[in-house]
């Protein structure tokens, strides 16, 4: 019987990957001052026994104020480089899954609460809270604090961190890196025109709109090594009528393939509170479908992907390479496994796991 579309492998850089499944990134808000800690250990290690292909660290901010808030995970000094890698080195005693890391700068959407005490923008001097810095002085909402328009010297500060950040990536091992430009922060700011108005080099038109991107993308291309993937995630469209569009993201994800992008990953929305976003089953697979015909890259779709046929027919469809889920997974973290055996393939799992091979899907379990 043929491999099923999903669990058929794929390269991506130098990675072999063993199924079209990636863990997307999932911030856990519950770091302290940008370093993992314990729950990290729990939350990545029992996902990186899942039988995804790839494992995405969550949005791991630059600078201690890109920050989405005062409790996510940082990459840039040596106590988080130090506690990214505890987390990292007894992951990888008990499991061989690829581990990718989103890195961002969350722009004029730092500063801000845990989403279950809220979510609310943090005041500049409050304990928690700071000065965020954006394209342009504008607010994402009506009565937030305005962020600070970034100089030439803040763009060059925020183009080395990144690539800083990316080094001390390879000094953790991390397999991959992926550049997160969507959900409204700090790059996908530079790209939209409701969030640039600009009026340097950087501003304006699309080609000066993708500038500053392109140039964090060259720059963490230029620290990593070679042969890993630096890949990027993309908001398809703003959902909002004169923003950010699936033919303005077309030509960035051009731009990017010209580059050596290893992959986009196409998502939507998170840029203005004015979205209207059309919620349903896969609702973004159209624009990863459409990112797909343009480019030679693999293309990741995500969004409200539950099923297992579902999963299937993307890949099968050829609409899109691999896919990404979060909730689900959270949901139900062996939802790789219930995969393989609804669809008929094999999925790896530890040793110690084997026994709860159910006897109707006997072959199920690769243990490698």
């Amino acid at each position: 019987m043929a491999q099923p579309a999903l669990f058929q492998p794929i390269r991506v850089g130098n990675l072999d990957l063993a199924n079209r499944i990636v863990i997307a990134p999932m911030c856990q808000y519950s770091a302290e001052n940008g370093c993992m800690n314990d729950w990290h250990l729990i939350h990545l290690g029992h996902l990186a026994l899942s039988g995804a292909a790839l494992l995405t660290i969550e949005a791991t901010a630059v600078l201690p104020e890109g920050r989405i808030s005062w409790a996510d995970v940082g990459l840039y000094n040596d106590d988080t480089e130090a506690a990214m890698r505890r987390t990292l080195e007894s992951i990888r005693r008990h499991s061989d899954m690829p581990i990718a890391i989103q890195l961002c700068h969350a722009g004029r959407k730092a500063s801000t609460e845990v989403p279950w005490d809220g979510g609310a923008q943090i005041a500049p001097g409050d304990p928690h809270g700071w000065q965020t810095e954006a394209p342009s002085a504008i607010p994402y909402a009506k009565g937030q604090f305005p962020p600070t328009a970034l100089d030439r010297d803040g763009l060059r500060r925020v183009r080395d961190a990144f690539a800083a950040s990316a080094v001390r990536a390879e000094k953790l091992g991390i397999d991959a890196i992926q550049l997160h430009a969507a959900h409204g922060y700090l790059l996908h700011q530079f790209l939209s025109p409701l969030s640039n108005r600009r009026e340097d080099e950087y501003g304006g038109p699309l080609e000066n709109r993708m500038r500053f991107p392109l140039e964090v993308f060259d720059a963490v291309r230029a620290a990593f090594p070679a042969g890993k993937a630096v890949t990027m995630r993309v908001s398809g469209t703003d959902w909002v009528e004169g923003g950010w569009d699936i033919e303005q993201t077309i030509a960035f994800a051009k731009m990017l393939d010209a580059r050596g992008c290893g992959a986009v990953h196409v998502s939507s929305g998170g840029l203005h509170p004015a979205q209207r976003i059309p919620a349903g089953p896969s609702y973004q697979v159209p624009l990863a479908r459409a990112v797909k015909s343009a480019v030679r890259m693999p293309v990741v779709a995500v969004g409200l992907i539950t099923g297992f046929e579902q999963a299937e027919a993307i890949i099968a469809t050829g609409d899109a390479d691999m896919i990404a889920i979060a909730r689900t997974i959270l949901y139900d973290p062996r939802w790789p496994w219930h995969a393989a055996a609804e669809l008929g393939a094999r999925v790896h799992a530890p040793k110690q796991y084997l026994r709860s091979q159910p006897r109707q899907f006997k072959d199920l379990f690769d243990d490698r």
